[in-house]
């Protein structure tokens, strides 16, 4: 079974702007799929459709297996929703808000009290239960957002945007735990700015451009192409403009290159031939990503 299934999805607003135009996609029960797009390209829309916030004007919606339009609240149960806004009451506890949203799914409070303890220790929030929700940093609020859309156990979790303005360790950690959540077999559809999240995450991907599904791929196929990357490279050395240009790269600084490789081949040998010219390399990392490059390739078109 299928965890979303779409057919000609429309939605035309008010004053007639299309935000869909006849959108199909699929997203298989257990994937870890990504969402891209700029803003204003459809997905706030087609993710407010799936999650009922938003009327579509045509097409079919199922949510493993329920269609919308005959048992949404079949389908709104297997979804947990983590928005990209806070939207929680700031002046309620942290357990208070988890144990009541398991409220909304006829969940006894009994059980979610139990429940909820679980999912505030796996998130790192369970030695913060009794505080004020307002008296949290913005990655504690975060993970806030992710604990209470989990505690109706949905089959699905729908992340919009969930690490933004997340600090880079507490990404990686909230990274860790979306990977132990999937891997146990909870779908998820993710929205993100950060594309090394995709590249690091997820499975498969769309791309949606005015409305439309331009792009439907496997990551790792889709990182095949664009197999030049650009690394940035420090070297201990100073090194002129003429050992720059032998080298085939772009001088930043006097300690710093920006070299162009097409395969792992080539980077190896590049590496080797620093080290023969007598170079000590202090740092070496991709300079972007290149899903980031194909992103831009095609929603610049």
């Amino acid at each position: 079974m299928n965890a979303i299934e779409i057919k000609n999805l429309v939605k035309t607003y008010k004053g007639g702007v299309k935000a869909l135009k006849g959108v199909d996609l699929c997203v298989a029960q257990g994937d870890f799929f990504a969402l891209l797009g700029a803003n204003g390209a459809g997905k706030t829309t087609l993710i407010g459709i799936l999650t009922g916030l938003v009327n579509k004007t045509g097409g079919q919606v199922k949510i493993f297996g329920n269609d919308i339009d005959v048992d949404f609240e079949g389908a709104k149960k297997s979804i947990g929703v983590v928005p990209q806004e806070f939207n929680f009451h700031m002046f309620e506890r942290v357990q208070d808000i988890v144990v009541n949203q398991a409220g909304y799914f006829g969940i006894d409070d009994s059980i979610a009290v139990r429940d909820s303890e679980g999912i505030l220790k796996r998130v790192g929030l369970w030695e913060k239960r009794r505080a004020i929700a307002r008296t949290l940093s913005g990655g504690m609020k975060r993970r806030l957002m992710i604990a209470r859309g989990l505690i109706h156990h949905p089959r699905m979790l729908i992340l919009d945007e969930p690490t933004a303005g997340v600090d880079v360790e507490l990404r990686h950690g909230m990274w860790e735990y979306l990977r132990h959540i999937n891997a146990q077999g909870t779908t998820i559809l993710l929205t993100t700015h950060y594309l090394e999240e995709v590249e690091q995450m997820c499975r498969n991907c769309a791309i949606i451009k005015e409305g439309e599904i331009v792009l439907l791929d496997n990551v790792r196929h889709l990182l095949t192409r664009m197999p030049q990357d650009t690394y940035r490279v420090t070297l201990k050395e100073r090194i002129s403009l003429e050992k720059a240009q032998a080298f085939n790269a772009v001088k930043v600084d006097d300690h710093t290159l920006d070299i162009e490789i097409k395969k792992r081949e080539e980077l190896n040998e590049v590496i080797l031939r620093l080290a023969q010219s007598g170079f000590v390399i202090t740092d070496f990392h991709p300079k972007g990503n290149r899903l980031e490059k194909l992103f831009l390739e095609i929603v610049s078109k």
